[in-house]
């Protein structure tokens, strides 16, 4: 997802969506807390199509902060594209991720981030200390289930974060993906950490998120988990049912012939399962030649991409 350039070093990356009361505090902070690094830094912020004067707000302190660029998008898209565009946009080596909102401090987290980042993480996640609002419960639950299922371990999953550049290369976010990047890219291999942070209450506007997205999060945890796996080995799912199904469907065969000759009887149903397991079970096996097909596809244009990429960066 974009490429590093030398003349910056850290970037700080902000969606924003309906934000305008908090926008210019934000700045402000984000001001002192750049000139406090004392290294080249920008800040990018996503307008995800807001409608409430935010994107004028961020146009007009493009003038008075160099440092800033926005990215407007049209209408509404969510969370995932808005980081989508904001994570191909960013120039620095190392990328800090804040919520726009300023339940997060600029000044005290992303120094924070930072530093437990220069201890040899790739990955790091800041960790709310003191917060109090209502979807403390389904964060828990959201964060238990994760580490049970990934092998991820932190407090927060979805929360601020610091990367460095090269996990952001293999990042591939679809919708609504942003609250598994830290099991993605513990899955790549890379190094997680975890710092605590700050936590203050929302002062203007409202959460973008509600108790409607908990059913949507589940089925999302089923598909990364599956696609995490078996991606890369797809035979190895399709394949294990497809000999689940023939193995059952060959006993109720068996069992039936034994029936047959001994007691001269037939059992219409039971034939009639265990020939809609056998067909099952080498359709399972069709489908996983296939996938295997389109994974050996993937990696030779994953291939290609990654030589693509270090030919930008030389």
């Amino acid at each position: 997802m974009g490429s590093g350039s030398g003349s910056v070093a850290i970037s700080v990356f902000a969606p924003a969506y309906n934000e305008a009361g908090n926008i210019p505090l934000l700045l402000e902070k984000l001001d002192r807390t750049l000139q406090a690094l004392s290294v080249p830094a920008e800040v990018v912020i996503v307008d995800d199509g807001s409608t409430d004067g935010t994107g004028d707000l961020l146009t007009e302190a493009t003038a008075r902060y160099a440092w800033l660029r926005v990215i407007r998008h049209r209408r509404n898209l969510g969370l995932t594209e808005a980081m989508r565009s904001g994570f191909e946009s960013v120039r620095g080596d190392t990328v800090v991720f804040l919520p726009a909102d300023l339940e997060a401090d600029p000044e005290v987290d992303v120094p924070a981030l930072l530093g437990k980042l220069e201890e040899g993480y790739d990955v790091v996640a800041g960790w709310r200390q003191g917060r109090k609002d209502g979807k403390v419960l389904a964060s828990r639950i959201y964060n238990w289930v994760s580490a049970r299922l990934f092998g991820v371990h932190a407090h927060d999953m979805n929360w601020i974060k610091a990367f460095r550049r090269e996990v952001l290369d293999d990042l591939q976010l679809r919708s609504d993906w942003h609250r598994f990047i830290l099991v993605i890219a513990a899955a790549h291999g890379y190094r997680v950490g975890e710092v605590k942070t700050s936590y203050q209450p929302r002062q203007h506007g409202r959460s973008k998120f509600g108790i409607g997205r908990i059913p949507r999060s589940f089925l999302d945890v089923l598909v990364v988990k599956f696609l995490l796996t078996f991606s890369r080995k797809p035979m190895l799912f399709f394949g294990g049912l497809g000999l689940a199904c023939e193995a059952v469907g060959g006993l109720i065969g068996a069992f039936l012939v034994v029936l047959y000759l001994l007691e001269q009887t037939q059992v219409r149903p039971l034939f009639n399962l265990s020939l809609v397991l056998v067909v099952a079970g080498l359709l399972l096996f069709l489908v996983g030649f296939l996938a295997e097909l389109i994974v050996a596809q993937t990696e030779q244009l994953e291939s290609v991409l990654a030589e693509l990429r270090r030919q930008n960066r030389s």
